[in-house]
C-alpha cells in the first residue's frame, strides 16, 4: 500500500505560511557554505526546492530528494530543469558512494522515527565524497534565552503540534535525546563549525567527512 504523502493537504501553501520562520536559516546556511567552492549538492528532505533554488543561483548543480509526492511538485514547478528530484527514502540513498561534495538536511531529522536518524546520517556520510562536507540545521534542545528564546520555542512547538501527532512525538524523543549534537557524537563526524541562533532554538553543524 503506497505511503500517505503528510503533506499532500498543505504543500500548495508551505512556502506562505513556513518561509517566513525559515528564510534567515537559509542565509546563514548559505554563510556558512560561502567558503566552499560549488560543486554537487544534495538536500535531504528538500520539500518544496526553496534551499536547492538558492544554492543553484550560487553555482551548485543541485539534487534533491523527498518522500513527499506533493512537495516534490511544489519544487518542480518552482525548479524546473535547475534540479534533479528524486522521490524517495533517506535511509536507502539512490546515489553512489562519494557523489557529492556537500549535503544539506534542514529541519528534516526530527521528523523522523529515532530508529532511522542514525540511517539517515549514516547514507549522508557515504553519498558524500572524502574531504566533502554536510550541513545539519534541526531544532535545539536549549538552554534557551529569555525571552526571545521561549517565545521562539512556544512558535515551534505549536508548528510541531499542528503537523500531527507522529509528527509530534517524533519531535518530543528528538528534543528529548539531545537533537543533533548526540546524533552527531553518536556519528563519529566530525564538526567543523558549531552555530546555535534562535536564543537556542535551532542548531547548526557543519562538518567534514574524512575516511
Amino acid at each position: 500500500m503506497p505511503q500517505e504523502d503528510p503533506y499532500s493537504n498543505s504543500a500548495r501553501n508551505y512556502d506562505r505560511f513556513v518561509e517566513p520562520f525559515n528564510g534567515i536559516l537559509r542565509k546563514i546556511a548559505l554563510k556558512l557554505t560561502a567558503e566552499l567552492e560549488p560543486g554537487s549538492l544534495l538536500e535531504i528532505g528538500c520539500g518544496t526546492g526553496t534551499n536547492l533554488q538558492l544554492f543553484s543561483q550560487k553555482g551548485w548543480k543541485v539534487t534533491g530528494i523527498d518522500l513527499s509526492p506533493a512537495m516534490l511538485f511544489e519544487a518542480k514547478k518552482k525548479l524546473g530543469d535547475q534540479a534533479v528530484l528524486t522521490l524517495g527514502d533517506g535511509s536507502v540513498l539512490p546515489f553512489e558512494t562519494d557523489t557529492f561534495d556537500l549535503t544539506l538536511a534542514m529541519l528534516t531529522l526530527h521528523e523522523m522515527p529515532p530508529a532511522l536518524r542514525p540511517k539517515v546520517l549514516a547514507e549522508i556520510s557515504r553519498v558524500v565524497k572524502t574531504g566533502g562536507h554536510i550541513l545539519l540545521i534541526d531544532f535545539h534542545p536549549g538552554p534557551f534565552a529569555f525571552f526571545k528564546g521561549w517565545y521562539y520555542r512556544a512558535v515551534i512547538f505549536f508548528f510541531e503540534r499542528v503537523a500531527g501527532g507522529e509528527h509530534y512525538q517524533n519531535f518530543r524523543d528528538f528534543m528529548w535525546r539531545k537533537g543533533l549534537s548526540a546524533l552527531i557524537g553518536a556519528s563519529g563526524l566530525s564538526i567543523l563549525k558549531e552555530k546555535i541562533v534562535g536564543g537556542g532554538n535551532i542548531g547548526f553543524y557543519f562538518l567534514r567527512v574524512t575516511r
